[in-house]
């Protein structure tokens, strides 16, 4: 057996650099108004309890902003929480001295540092929709806050989808443990074979989620409940060459106590495959919407507080309902695994917050039909990036996430018609009116504006010209 010295200091730096504590921002005391002076809007903190505050009304528009942005944060927590209890099976793997810590010179703990390097993205994943939610927090206009946390429903798509996948990573670590320990019987070289096999059909799904483009996340995450069929009959085609090969041994009972042994370890609980529906007729049958949640039968596939919390996020169109649909089918098991999403009863649906308008949110639009794309429009103008970044406009919140998309004829509109040198000279061309209204601004304050500031005034010119407040990543054409 080849032996690598590097197994073991890498598993060591993998699992030491991978933090998964929870990703939900504390509250912070604090309320905003905004001063409109000469067509600039201002941002004016204000902490709670000062002289003024309590004669501000809370508009319904605000209420509900909150009411999301607090679904997303408890959204995050949730999928924290699963990626820390993923990290604590990886260390606990990763220590066994019969198992895959040291056996065959620490060839399968490569195994444990492909997962600990899964953790990583999606802490970068997590943090990214946290910060997403903490920006739009410090937003005063609710249109705005809004757009800010639409931003993060990628983030949150595939982190959602990668600890589900994660986490049927780890029932086949717990496997390869349990038989590296307890089943000398068993083929090791067949057990790494099945497991690179595994990791082989992971990896593709693994790495569009990682990439956290909205489109990848959003197809890859309405093909898991698949994949998650195909892993659960690999899972237990490998428990059952497990049993096999102890029966054949003699050793009959130690295959029933392994067999039952792998039941527990498992994370995702992979059920053996249900037989599929005598008839197309019959798809979806018992996945209803109760008082206590999705139920199939008698079990809770998920709780009404989850779908509450999704139907919430799925209404303000941070998430998708069939990214919330794909969710559903894999916590309900191996026989909704295939389905698609036009197949889950009609009441389950509804109870998601599905309706013909919030699935507009998600339609592609004419280039869904072949035909160009719409050019998408910086709000905040790329000749001035330098000006933007000096106000905290870097990284992942750099002025190439706040992009809408528009019609051609409106988009030349804006920028003064279709010749843009001439457009320039136009006062009321976007770029032109917008860098006035922001140093204006700057003017007023007496200082450099707040990130949360000049959104705040981009905002009120957003509405000034009737544009979507709705942002799209710039594509880099």
């Amino acid at each position: 057996m080849r032996s690598f010295p590097w197994a073991g200091p890498l598993l060591a730096l993998a699992l030491f650099a991978t933090g998964c504590a929870s990703m939900t921002p504390p509250r912070g005391p604090g309320m905003y108004s905004r001063e409109m002076r000469r067509g600039a809007a201002v941002l004016v903190s204000h902490p709670v309890g000062t002289e003024g505050a309590g004669r501000r009304s809370v508009s319904p528009a605000a209420v509900e902003v909150a009411r999301t942005r607090q679904a997303l944060r408890d959204a995050l927590h949730d999928v924290s929480g699963s990626t820390r209890r993923i990290a604590d099976a990886l260390s606990r793997l990763a220590a066994s001295p019969g198992g895959m810590g040291g056996r065959s010179d620490g060839l399968f703990a490569q195994h444990i540092v492909y997962g600990a390097r899964q953790l990583r993205w999606l802490e970068v994943a997590l943090k990214g929709a946290t910060r997403w939610v903490q920006v739009a927090s410090e937003v005063d206009d609710p249109e705005m806050g809004l757009a800010l946390l639409r931003l993060s429903g990628p983030r949150l798509e595939a982190a959602l989808f990668g600890s589900m996948l994660l986490a049927a990573w780890s029932d086949f670590l717990n496997l390869e443990d349990v038989v590296l320990r307890q089943c000398p019987f068993y083929s090791v070289e067949k057990l790494y074979v099945d497991m690179e096999h595994v990791r082989e059909m992971l990896e593709p799904s693994m790495r569009a989620l990682s990439s956290l483009e909205p489109g990848r996340v959003e197809a890859t995450a309405a093909g898991v409940p698949g994949l998650m069929g195909e892993l659960t009959r690999e899972f237990q085609s490998t428990r059952e060459g497990v049993r096999v090969s102890a029966e054949r041994v003699n050793r009959v009972i130690v295959a029933a106590q392994v067999v039952e042994m792998l039941s527990m370890v498992s994370t995702m609980r992979l059920s053996p495959p249900r037989p599929p529906p005598a008839a197309p007729a019959m798809l979806g049958v018992g996945l209803v919407m109760g008082a206590d949640g999705v139920m199939m039968g008698t079990r809770v596939v998920v709780s009404a507080e989850w779908v509450e919390m999704m139907r919430r996020l799925v209404r303000a169109g941070v998430i998708s309902v069939p990214v919330v649909s794909a969710a559903v089918r894999v916590q309900a098991g191996q026989v909704l695994m295939s389905q698609s999403h036009d197949e889950l009863p009609r009441g389950v649906r509804d109870a998601l917050g599905d309706s013909p308008e919030v699935r507009g949110m998600h339609q592609t639009g004419s280039a869904g039909a072949g035909m160009a794309e719409p050019p998408r429009h910086h709000v905040l103008p790329r000749e001035h990036r330098e000006w933007f970044e000096q106000r905290g406009f870097t990284g992942e919140m750099s002025i190439d996430q706040f992009c809408v998309e528009m019609e051609q004829a409106h988009h030349e509109a804006i920028h003064g018609g279709g010749n843009w040198r001439q457009g320039r000279k136009w006062p009321g061309e976007w770029n032109q009116m917008i860098m006035k209204a922001l140093r204006d601004a700057e003017m007023l304050a007496g200082r450099m504006l707040t990130r949360s500031e000049v959104l705040g005034t981009v905002a009120f010119h957003m509405k000034r010209y009737n544009l979507p407040m709705d942002f799209r990543p710039w594509r880099g054409r």
